[in-house]
């Protein structure tokens, strides 16, 4: 993995919540702009997401060493 993947994964660790809170608006962003069709795409997006950076919905850090 380039280092820049793994400063990314460290920083999103270190601000889990910030991270989170991102993406669970992009998240919402994503499906007010296609009416809903696409929610599973979506949610499934954001759940492979959250476990490459190692945080969960509440926007801890998880176990991913």
């Amino acid at each position: 993995m380039p280092d820049w993947m793994d400063e990314a994964k460290n920083l999103a660790g270190e601000h889990a919540d910030v991270v989170d809170k991102g993406l669970d608006e992009g998240e919402q962003f994503a499906e007010n702009k296609t009416g809903g069709k696409f929610n599973s795409e979506i949610e499934g997006a954001d759940n492979q997401a959250e476990s490459f950076l190692g945080v969960d919905d509440q926007g801890n850090q998880g176990n991913q060493n």
